[in-house]
């Protein structure tokens, strides 16, 4: 009798144990712990290669992300970097407040800061100006192309590569930044500037006249969401002053928004496929232009290595479908699509690839890039479609040669 009550009573606690522990609520999280939380659950929904997740236990990142002591925003991003690095994907990244803010603003063709692009030049690590902006401050105070940024605010641009020398010239409008330049002559010098809202102006056109013909120059420096009627404009204005041909410059245009890379292929492209994006699900998604276009003349078009992404969708579109020759060198290889995603309220945001493209004959460029047809001379121009680029002569010379050849 005694040892069937005390079976009983051990009954009993196991089961208000078990109950105690069943009704126990979750440890809440804080707020840096929500991020990391949503932060993982985007990605997971996202993410083009969900098959990735099973090689690098995603499951259990997420829950050492949340191990670590996270008290403050700072805290709750450093665990999202550390969380999302083994996927091993650069363009899948946190974009902490001030990134994702300068990031939707230049997708808008506008940005605060000074106006530089900036590159670094092939075998070196010199962090170097391609060219002020019209109207900046850069240009205001003189800056010229192929001045080299030594220092922004006392801290040397060798430490910080070119995309944190990039960041530090952004910023709040009216806040000062401190340069230190080396001019081309090979004067070293500080220059002050204040940062402004500087348009980006992503479309330049112009009409070249020689050897007897009119022939249009279209340069598209990055696809934001105002190029494909800035486009538009700038086709129909060169049409009208009577160009015969077409010099496309997609030099240095790091890409942007795909819709507006598609919007401009459109205008160019009189019903040909443009493109072909493969999401997570394996699902092909062609693209083809509309019939009509905006512009059915002759033309050549310019790219090189900083030429990425929707202008590299743009580039081998016309390529493959023989609407344009490719002069120049190798674009970047950038084949993966993004998305932008807003996290919670502090103003943070995820870049998730979402997607795959191909070119219309089937072409996979990521990490291989697109072969011109024509390869240029080395080095290239630094200050593409300024005065005494050597490319665009020879974009310029070669459609003219193809004018004047008989039908």
């Amino acid at each position: 009798m005694a040892q069937r009550i005390r079976r009983l009573v051990w009954a009993l606690l196991c089961g208000l144990l078990l109950t105690s522990w069943i009704a126990a609520p979750a440890l809440a999280l804080n707020d840096g712990q929500q991020l990391v939380v949503e932060s993982w659950r985007l990605v997971n929904q996202s993410y083009v290669d969900p098959d990735r997740f099973e090689t690098i236990h995603w499951k259990r990142l997420r829950q050492k992300a949340l191990e670590r002591p996270i008290q403050t925003s700072a805290d709750a991003y450093d665990a999202i970097d550390w969380m999302l690095a083994p996927i091993g994907d650069p363009y899948t990244r946190l974009l902490r407040p001030a990134d994702f803010t300068a990031l939707k603003a230049s997708t808008q063709g506008s940005v605060s800061g000074v106006g530089l692009q900036l590159g670094i030049p092939k075998d070196d690590t010199a962090v170097v100006v391609i060219a002020p902006l019209e109207g900046s401050p850069a240009a205001e105070a003189g800056i010229v192309s192929g001045t080299k940024l030594l220092r922004v605010d006392g801290t040397p641009t060798e430490e910080l590569g070119l995309e944190s020398t990039a960041a530090r010239l952004r910023g709040a409008e009216g806040t000062a930044v401190l340069l230190e330049i080396k001019t081309p002559e090979g004067r070293t010098k500080e220059v002050e500037l204040q940062r402004r809202q500087v348009d980006l102006l992503p479309v330049r056109s112009r009409l070249i006249e020689g050897e007897g013909h009119r022939l249009g120059y279209l340069r598209i420096t990055q696809f934001a969401e105002p190029v494909p009627q800035q486009v538009a404009a700038a086709l129909q204005s060169l049409q009208e002053q009577g160009i015969e041909g077409l010099v496309l410059d997609l030099r240095n245009n790091s890409g942007g928004l795909v819709s507006a890379g598609l919007a401009v292929a459109d205008q160019l492209l009189d019903g040909a496929p443009i493109v072909e994006t493969r999401n997570r699900e394996g699902f092909s998604d062609p693209q083809q232009a509309n019939r009509g276009r905006l512009y059915g003349g002759p033309m050549l078009t310019l790219v090189n290595g900083g030429t990425a992404s929707a202008s590299e969708i743009l580039a081998g579109a016309l390529q493959d479908d023989e609407r344009s020759q490719l002069l120049g060198s190798r674009t970047f290889g950038k084949g993966l699509i993004q998305t932008l995603i807003g996290l919670g309220g502090d103003g943070s945001g995820l870049a998730v690839t979402v997607a795959r493209y191909v070119t219309p004959s089937g072409r996979d460029i990521q990490n291989l890039g697109i072969e011109p047809d024509q390869p240029l001379p080395q080095p290239e121009p630094l200050d593409p479609g300024g005065p005494g680029d050597p490319w665009l002569s020879s974009a310029l010379d070669q459609l003219q040669q193809q004018l004047e050849q008989p039908l």
